[in-house]
């Protein structure tokens, strides 16, 4: 959504949308001996003014802890000089950063297939390849021996295949098989888009799939014919549809989702969906005669973009029934392996800034529908069904944390795993996957504040953690310790939560300047999640503070929608007040103050510096200045009519100026950093020219720094996030002192 889930500027997570839509919208860093945390220890953690003593029961193995205890004191004693004497995190580690994506665990729970994630220094990309790994840690081998793009793996119902998507240069994506008994995997499809949401039918027989067929682009004249060799330019562009752009890829061929089926030994793939309208997400009936799907068939689709509904289609026949009609969002539908009910996601559209999205159940027809986790004010995600139908796991955002839930059908549940993540490198946002094998074994991708997203398996006992993709090179940095912190805001009482980062080798007697990150959305959220950035700022000398103001995520939807008719508003004091919070713990110098933020923090630290004259300097990144010119202008131009902002721009202009940083400029006196991705389709480029013209203008130190071929995700390219980070820190360098304070020297 952001630099890290896409960055839905401004967009609330609504994960039910049709896929266009979403387009728009511990260790101690030293060995492994503190990456794996007991699960009870982490599961209900609450913030300070919820804690409760419990009563301390003596465990039957504490001469065994005894043991361990002096054992660990010794080795960290004997190794505290290497520790202290260990380089922080640099820029060019960035390129070493592996991380673990997608797991998918095999039906006997034996084997994890997963996309194995890192950087190519010489390309400047990211790359993915698929890698096998035993749940016991013993085998640990690269699936093919294919150097391209991989993604997707699907085992099949026996265990014995894996479908994934393969992408080599020029060739396109296709569907491939791999064979475990022979090693060799062999092409089955010849298509001409990208196959996606591969799903085995429950016989192994064949594999649904869905991918976009173009359709022709509209056409308002013939050209006449231009005479022979002469060289005229290209044909007019004519585009009649609503949403025609898509930030990071450009201008959007006209076309249409569809699913299709194709046998899983190779043949031809066969459309099973038809219409000039999307369909996504198939997934088999568990007779293997039908599919349920999720689209809009609405003739008014295009305007009526909040809202999809699951359908069934019969294979068969083709026919397409809908088993919702809600007014909202239906999305994500999920047949149980008994056949007796759906499970989806959704909501009753409201039309808010931000609604939680519902875990639903119904049998197969639509009868009998019901809401499950009826009491949890969190959004569900990525749910999956046990084998035995008697429950299903979910995942979910819950004050900076993601967890993995289990609810039975008669709405029974509890926590299966913790600290989810780890997959967005860049800035702590959420994210992370799972998948559970016929006996219930979980394997997720599992992070920590001190590295990546590694592949664990959930235990009673917490995780186990059968990867460490990283050690090769975090066990070998001092990274910066990250603490919780909780304040209440001035405004209305509420409890905030916030995190710090402090810098390597950190001493408590010193005063450190202070940067603050704000997040982007701003129906998002920070959290316990390793992040480059916060390092690579730590590592420069700052206490790094990333807040969850209010309209984050993972606090309830009125938390959430507090921003609704109100962005920018109380998120700011939330700021703030986090600020003074911080300060208050006494390693922080108040003469230094630095800001930033990117997207919705771009626009957060842009209100900040119109606010306050706190700061020594700023740095705003692709931020929306201007409302009123942003709103009609970038790819999800229509999405904020009457959610952010009451009305449309032309019939409530003063509420899209009032919420406009450029409405605060004249009051900004604070050095400025503006940064922009070129291509970026988001927040355009001529969002932050309108505030780099303006305290030029004013003659407020300012500098613009355009990145070339950056997209609103500006560090998609491991190069363009060391610019982001380094040109930051060195525009802040220019008006900071040079060495933290002592105690002693800071006295009056």
């Amino acid at each position: 959504m952001c630099d890290c889930r896409g960055e839905l500027f401004g967009i609330a997570p609504y994960i039910f949308l049709p896929q266009w839509w979403h387009d728009l919208t511990s260790d101690c860093g030293v060995n492994s001996l503190c990456r794996l945390e007991p699960l009870r220890w982490f599961s209900h953690r609450k913030k300070p003014s919820e804690m409760k003593k419990a009563p301390y029961k003596s465990p039957r193995y504490f001469p065994a802890l005894s043991l361990l205890g002096a054992f660990l004191v010794t080795t960290f004693s004997q190794s505290a000089f290497a520790v202290d004497t260990l380089p922080a995190f640099k820029a060019l580690d960035v390129f070493e950063l592996e991380w673990a994506s997608d797991p998918q665990i095999s039906p006997d729970g034996r084997q994890v297939a997963y996309r194995r994630m890192g950087f190519d220094i010489m390309k400047d990309k990211r790359r993915g390849n698929l890698w096998l790994v035993g749940t016991d840690s013993k085998t640990h081998r690269k699936l093919t021996a294919f150097e391209g793009n991989e993604s997707s793996p699907q085992w099949s119902p026996d265990g014995q295949r894996i479908a994934y998507v393969r992408k080599a240069g020029k060739e396109g994506a296709e569907l491939y098989v791999h064979w475990l008994a022979s090693g060799r995997s062999a092409r089955i499809t010849r298509v001409e888009g990208s196959p996606s949401h591969l799903r085995w039918s429950p016989s192994g027989t064949h594999i649904a799939f869905a991918m976009t067929a173009k359709s022709a682009p509209p056409v308002l004249v013939k050209r006449p014919s231009a005479p022979e060799g002469a060289k005229w330019a290209d044909k007019p562009r004519v585009t009649d549809r609503l949403y025609h752009e898509r930030d990071g890829s450009g201008y959007v061929d006209p076309g249409f989702s569809h699913v299709y089926v194709v046998p899983a030994e190779g043949g031809t793939p066969r459309q099973v969906s038809e219409g000039d309208f999307h369909h996504r997400k198939p997934e088999w009936r568990s007779d293997g005669r039908a599919l349920t799907v999720t689209g809009n068939r609405s003739e008014n689709w295009q305007y009526d973009f909040r809202n999809s509904e699951v359908y069934t289609i019969d294979l068969a026949s083709g026919d397409i029934e809908p088993m919702t009609t809600a007014s909202g969002p239906d999305d994500s539908p999920l047949p149980s392996p008994d056949g007796q009910w759906v499970a989806w996601l959704g909501f009753t559209d409201k039309r808010q800034a931000y609604q939680v999205t519902r875990l639903k159940i119904a049998e197969p027809d639509g009868s009998n529908a019901r809401a499950l986790l009826v009491n949890l004010d969190r959004s569900v995600d990525a749910i999956q069904w046990a084998a035995d139908a008697a429950g299903i796991y979910y995942q979910y955002d819950d004050r900076g944390r993601t967890k993995i839930g289990y609810v039975t059908i008669d709405d029974r549940s509890e926590i299966v795993a913790d600290n989810l993540g780890g997959t967005s490198i860049g800035r702590p946002y959420g994210g992370g996957s799972f998948s559970v094998s016929a006996k219930g074994d979980i394997a997720y991708t599992y992070t920590r504040p001190e590295f990546p997203a590694d592949v664990a398996i959930a235990t009673p006992n917490g995780p186990r953690q059968i990867t460490h993709l990283n050690s090769d090179i975090i066990d070998h940095r001092a990274l910066g310790e990250t603490r919780e912190l909780w304040w209440q805001s001035q405004v209305d009482g509420r409890d905030i939560q916030g995190w710090i980062t402090l810098p390597p080798h950190f001493d408590p007697t010193k005063k450190y300047p202070l940067l603050v990150e704000n997040h982007g959305g701003p129906i998002s959220n920070y959290g316990e999640r390793f992040s480059p950035e916060m390092q690579l700022y730590a590592a420069a000398g700052y206490v790094v503070f990333f807040p969850n103001a209010r309209g984050s995520t993972g606090y309830g939807e009125e938390f959430g929608n507090l921003l609704y008719h109100n962005y920018p508003g109380e998120d700011y004091n939330d700021v703030m007040d986090g600020v003074d919070a911080v300060m208050a713990q006494g390693f922080v110098d108040p003469e230094q103050l630095y800001v930033t933020g990117g997207s919705a923090g771009g626009i957060m630290t842009a209100w900040i510096i119109g606010k306050s004259d706190r700061f020594r300097a700023a740095a705003v990144i692709k931020p929306v200045m201007n409302w009123y010119s942003k709103t009609l202008n970038a790819d999800n131009w229509f999405y904020y009519f009457e959610t952010r902002i009451p009305g449309t721009p032309w019939t409530h202009p003063n509420d899209y100026l009032r919420f406009s940083p450029i409405s605060l400029v004249g009051n900004v006196t604070t050095p400025t950093l503006v940064m922009v991705g070129l291509d970026d389709l988001r927040t355009p480029p001529s969002q932050a020219k309108q505030l780099y013209h303006a305290l030029k203008y004013r003659k407020v130190p300012t500098v613009l720094v355009e990145l070339p071929g950056a997209s609103h995700f500006i560090a998609r390219r491991p190069s363009q996030l060391i610019d982001k980070i380094d040109n930051i820190l060195a525009w802040f360098e220019r008006f900071q002192d040079n060495e933290p304070m002592s105690e002693e020297s800071s006295a009056p």
